[in-house]
């Protein structure tokens, strides 16, 4: 395959793994659009009660595509995976997952997986909030959501530097997707984000690539209103497992006893402090300076330590990416 994507890094094949569910009336509209920059096209029918799959076996002629229809719904992250597990089997050196909504325009694969073949990246995906244009198609509602969940998945993930993280369209190196354990992963809605955690855990590279925020016809399943407080929960809950890992068990830094010191001291300042108030309140005897003191210095230090240790986090990112070492 003679393609510029290739220049400047080894060659390989590219396949594009697109979960689906109630995508008949966009399905066959995006895989004609897929270019010839694709070697193989994997189709996941995520038991779809409109029968996306049946329909793309009926009405598309391409011979990359492959058609597999799951017994039972897996959810968005479940089907890519079983999609994922296919591009493998065949082979395929970068992956990239895209939807079937019409929301993702095939045209940008080249520049997905540009970087990887180039060995700049081991994960990319893309970022509607990179050009201020393009953001004002975006709802209201979604565009706060996604705000929000950027926030969150940058402190679960440890990738301060990406943004949308919800966004499904990306591309993986194939040595850095058999590191990762996919039984452990997301099957719903926050599979994107928990990607972007276990990528970190792996300690592989990811780029945000930007696109145009598209908009159409298609009524998307995903609500931000219901699944922000869901979303909130697991990324709190990865937040504690990637700092517990990436700075006690993996290693063990000058940042490590930031952290630990950092909380015991402010832990302590605000106990401290909370007594203080309410004994003085209740007797209606003012707090010594001493009190004060005793309260306030070790909540400043501690706070301190804790802004050394977010720092040293934020800035703690892979830059070798990962699949040049397998």
């Amino acid at each position: 395959m003679n393609d510029p994507i290739h220049s400047g890094g080894s060659q390989g094949s590219v396949a594009v793994v697109i979960p689906c569910y109630r995508e008949t009336a966009n399905i066959l509209s995006v895989l004609a659009k897929i270019g010839d920059t694709v070697d193989m096209i994997f189709v996941v029918d995520d038991a779809c009660p409109d029968g996306t799959g049946a329909h793309v076996r009926d009405n598309c002629s391409d011979p990359r595509v492959d058609v597999t229809v799951l017994e039972r719904n897996l959810g968005v992250g479940g089907a890519t995976m079983a999609g994922y597990r296919k591009a493998l089997e065949s082979g395929a050196e970068v992956i990239v997952k895209l939807d079937g909504d019409g929301q993702m325009d095939p045209a940008l694969i080249p520049k997905l997986v540009r970087p990887i073949f180039a060995g700049r990246a081991d994960y990319t995906k893309g970022n509607r909030f990179y050009n201020s244009d393009t953001v004002s198609a975006m709802p209201g509602l979604r565009l706060l959501g996604n705000l929000l969940l950027s926030f969150a998945s940058k402190t679960s993930s440890g990738y301060w530097h990406i943004f949308d993280p919800t966004n499904g369209y990306t591309a993986i190196h194939r040595k850095v997707l058999e590191q990762l354990p996919f039984s452990r992963i997301s099957k719903g809605f926050f599979f994107e984000s928990d990607m972007l955690f276990r990528l970190n855990i792996a300690r592989a590279v990811v780029v945000d690539i930007p696109m145009p925020a598209i908009y159409n016809s298609e009524e998307s399943s995903l609500r931000i209103s219901r699944i922000l407080l869901p979303f909130m929960a697991r990324h709190t809950s990865n937040l504690f497992r990637r700092i517990v890992y990436s700075y006690f068990l993996r290693d063990f830094t000058i940042a490590s006893v930031e952290l630990v010191i950092g909380l015991i001291l402010v832990v302590f300042g605000t106990l401290t402090g909370a007594y203080f108030w309410h004994e003085s309140n209740a007797t209606g005897v003012p707090a010594t300076t001493g009190q004060v003191i005793l309260a306030a210095l070790p909540f400043l230090v501690g706070s301190q330590l804790l802004i050394s240790f977010l720092n040293f986090d934020t800035s703690n990112r892979p830059d070798r990416p990962l699949h040049l070492d397998l």
